[in-house]
C-alpha cells in the first residue's frame, strides 16, 4: 500500500464518529502504526544547483517532519475525544497535517538529481498526453508556471489527471490541501520554506528551476497507472 492510500484511509477513518470502545482501537492502533517521515532516495544537496541541500535539509527534516508529528499528534487527540463535537474540532489539523504529510510524501518522489535523469521527459505516453493536452511540452511548463505563480499566500501547483475527461489538467490547492479531484502527477510545493532561502521573493525563478529535477519517470509512472482508470 502507497504512503498515500495509507494515509488517505487514516484520514477517511477519522472522519466518522466512534464510541468511546472504538476510540480506545483506535489509540491502540494509532501506538502500533504511526506516521513517520519517508526517507529520500537521494542526498540533500544532490538537487543543486537547481534547489539547494540547505533548503532540501530544512524542507525535509523540519517542515516535513512537523508535519506528521502533527498528524499523530491530531489523530491520538481524535481517538481520545470524547464527544462527536470535540472530534469534529480537530477535523482543521488533521486536513492541514494529514495534508502536509500526503502532499510531501509526494513532492519527494516528484524530485531526481539531474544525474538520475531529473528534468528529462522521454518519449512515451505522458509526453504523449502532454503534447495532446497542452499543444507541447513548454507550453505545459508554461501553464503550470503560471497557475503556481498566480497561488495567493501558500499552496500547491499540481498537474492532475481527470478521471472523467482522461486528460491532463492544471490544478491548485491552498494551503496543504491534498488533491482530491484528479489522480496527483507532479505537484510543485510553493510555500517559501520550498524556495525563498534560495530564490527569495522570486516564484518565477524557482519555477523554472524545478523543471530540472522533476521526476519525469516517476511521473509517467502515476499517469500509466492513473489512466488505466
Amino acid at each position: 500500500m502507497s504512503v498515500l492510500t495509507a494515509i488517505a484511509r487514516s484520514s477517511a477513518r477519522a472522519a466518522r464518529p466512534v464510541s468511546r470502545a472504538a476510540s480506545l482501537s483506535l489509540a491502540a492502533s494509532a501506538a502500533r502504526g504511526l506516521h513517520t517521515l519517508p526517507k529520500l532516495d537521494y542526498a540533500y544537496d544532490a538537487l543543486e544547483p537547481h534547489i539547494s541541500g540547505q533548503i532540501m535539509e530544512l524542507h525535509h527534516s523540519k517542515h516535513h517532519q512537523a508535519y506528521v508529528n502533527g498528524l499523530n499528534a491530531a489523530e491520538e487527540s481524535y481517538a481520545r475525544a470524547p464527544s462527536p463535537k470535540d472530534q469534529i474540532r480537530l477535523q482543521p489539523a488533521l486536513k492541514f497535517n494529514g495534508g502536509g504529510h500526503i502532499n510531501h510524501s509526494l513532492f519527494w518522489k516528484n524530485l531526481a538529481p539531474e544525474s538520475q535523469g531529473g528534468g528529462k521527459l522521454e518519449a512515451g505516453p505522458l509526453k504523449d498526453a502532454i503534447v495532446a493536452d497542452f499543444g507541447s511540452v513548454d507550453a505545459f511548463k508554461k501553464k503550470v508556471n503560471a497557475a503556481t505563480a498566480a497561488i495567493q499566500g501558500s499552496g500547491w501547483g499540481w498537474v492532475g489527471y481527470n478521471t472523467e475527461t482522461k486528460k491532463l489538467e492544471v490544478v491548485t490547492t491552498a494551503n496543504q490541501d491534498p488533491l482530491l479531484t484528479h489522480v496527483p502527477i507532479v505537484g510543485i510545493d510553493i510555500w517559501e520554506h520550498a524556495f525563498y532561502l534560495q530564490y527569495h521573493n522570486v516564484k518565477a525563478d524557482y519555477l523554472t528551476a524545478i523543471w530540472n529535477v522533476i521526476n519525469f519517470k516517476e511521473a509517467e509512472r502515476r499517469f500509466v497507472e492513473a489512466s488505466k482508470q
